[in-house]
C-alpha cells in the first residue's frame, strides 16, 4: 500500500476525529437507534431511517480514518533545513505581477486547508514548487490562466 507523507499535527487531529467518533458519536447513534425501534413500525419510522444512515456514515468515515493513520509515516519539518522546498516547508512566495505575498505549507492531502495556508503536496501550486530553491520563479497553470510566482522565503518549522 501507498503511505501517505503527513505531518504530526496532520495525524493527531485525524486521531482525535477518529476518537470522538468511536467514543461520543458511534454509542449515540446506537442509542438514537435503540430509542427509534421503541416506536414501533420500522419502515414508517423516520427517526430510525435517519438513525441509520447516520450510522452508515460515521462507520465509513470510522473506516477512511483507520485507513489513512495506519498508512501515514510522520514527517517532522523542523528537522528538515535548507532552501530548497520540500513536503512540510513554509514557503513566502511574491505574486509577480501584483508583489501579493502568500505564505503556504505544504502538507499531506488529508490535513490540507487552503484557508489556513495548509497545501497538499498533490496541488498544482505544490508540485510546482517541489525542488525549487529561494529565490526562484514558478508558473503555475490553474483553470483561471498561468500566474508566476517568485520564492520570497522557505522555512522548516
Amino acid at each position: 500500500m501507498e503511505q501517505l507523507p503527513m505531518t504530526r499535527e496532520g495525524v493527531e487531529r485525524l486521531e482525535d476525529e477518529l476518537k470522538r467518533l468511536t467514543n461520543d458519536e458511534r454509542p449515540a447513534i446506537i442509542q438514537a437507534i435503540a430509542t427509534a425501534r421503541e416506536h414501533g413500525d420500522l419502515k414508517e419510522n423516520a427517526e430510525y431511517h435517519a438513525a441509520r444512515e447516520r450510522q452508515s456514515f460515521v462507520e465509513g468515515r470510522i473506516s477512511e480514518l483507520e485507513s489513512i493513520v495506519s498508512l501515514s509515516v510522520i514527517i517532522d519539518p523542523s528537522s528538515l533545513s535548507g532552501d530548497v522546498v520540500r513536503f512540510g516547508a513554509t514557503v513566502l512566495l511574491a505574486d509577480e505581477d501584483t508583489d501579493e505575498e502568500t505564505t503556504y505549507q505544504i502538507v499531506g492531502t488529508h490535513e490540507a486547508k487552503i484557508e489556513d495556508g495548509k497545501l497538499s503536496v498533490t496541488a498544482p501550486m505544490a508540485r510546482a514548487l517541489i525542488g525549487k530553491s529561494l529565490g526562484d520563479s514558478i508558473e503555475v497553470v490553474s483553470p483561471g490562466g498561468s500566474k508566476g510566482y517568485e520564492i520570497v522565503k522557505v522555512e522548516y518549522i
